[in-house]
């Protein structure tokens, strides 16, 4: 896996940070960026993946919760002294639980912490990882939103749906404010992708799946590897004239109004 496209090498000498680096997208991302040469900062609240993880991709694991301030300070600083620079920031980690639906049924309580969770993690970490990019004169920075940022959904995760709009928006204005300081900021639009997250909310309901696959175009979901190969380019200067867009890999979804049969 970490050897998936050995003639592409864009990302050596470039320090790359990874969060909720343990599984996914994140996961697949780690090894992508590994394979193309960079030195990966693996970033989770789980030790084990997250070890796993690093391990795996010969970098080095920091345990966070993206949420606490001082930790992702200390995430940010841990790849500086580390490796001497902070090029990449892939800022992805992110939750949908369950008791996130309707507006007619989520609590408070649940909207509180998809929202801290999925849009307050992405400010903390372009907060600490752009001070280190202005001093260096460039990096790129890519932060997950979703399809669902861009289209509305009757199956709806409220809370999910509106921070990941959130997302958007402030990738889109920092991609704005530090364009001519050499920092490009993007925002990831994946469609839904074949993640243990996605195959666990659907096996509990199969009808919900169906509902969603007959939207996309392609005919069915992403793999986490396709996912990480657009993250790869948008960290690479092969995209260096990318910055402040809402980066769509979904499969055809948000460009369909009748599908193939």
């Amino acid at each position: 896996m970490t050897d998936q496209n050995p003639v592409c090498r864009r990302l050596v000498g470039r320090t790359a940070v990874v969060t909720g680096a343990g599984s996914g997208i994140g996961l697949a991302t780690a090894r992508r960026f590994a394979s193309e040469g960079a030195d990966v900062v693996c970033a989770d609240i789980d030790d084990t993946a997250g070890k796993a993880a690093a391990d795996e991709v010969g970098g080095t694991y920091v345990k966070v919760d993206v949420t606490d301030p001082e930790q992702v300070e200390a995430l940010f600083r841990t790849a500086f002294d580390t490796y001497g620079s902070v090029d990449v920031a892939f800022n992805n980690a992110g939750i949908s639980p369950p008791d996130d639906d309707s507006i007619l049924t989520t609590g408070l309580e649940a909207w509180k912490r998809v929202q801290e969770v999925n849009l307050t993690s992405v400010y903390l970490c372009c907060k600490a990882a752009l001070p280190y990019m202005r001093r260096q004169g460039r990096g790129s920075i890519i932060n997950t939103a979703s399809f669902v940022a861009v289209m509305g959904a009757a199956t709806s995760q409220i809370s999910y749906t509106a921070s990941k709009g959130g997302v958007l928006a402030m990738s889109r204005e920092l991609g704005v404010q530090f364009a001519r300081e050499g920092i490009r900021v993007n925002a990831l639009c994946p469609g839904p992708v074949n993640t243990p997250l996605l195959r666990e909310l659907f096996a509990k309901d199969p009808e919900r799946a169906a509902r969603r696959l007959v939207h996309i175009p392609l005919g069915r979901f992403a793999e986490a590897e396709e996912i990480a190969a657009a993250v790869a380019f948008l960290a690479s200067d092969d995209s260096s004239f990318i910055t402040g867009s809402e980066f769509l890999v979904d499969g055809g979804i948000a460009g369909a109004y009748v599908t193939p049969v």
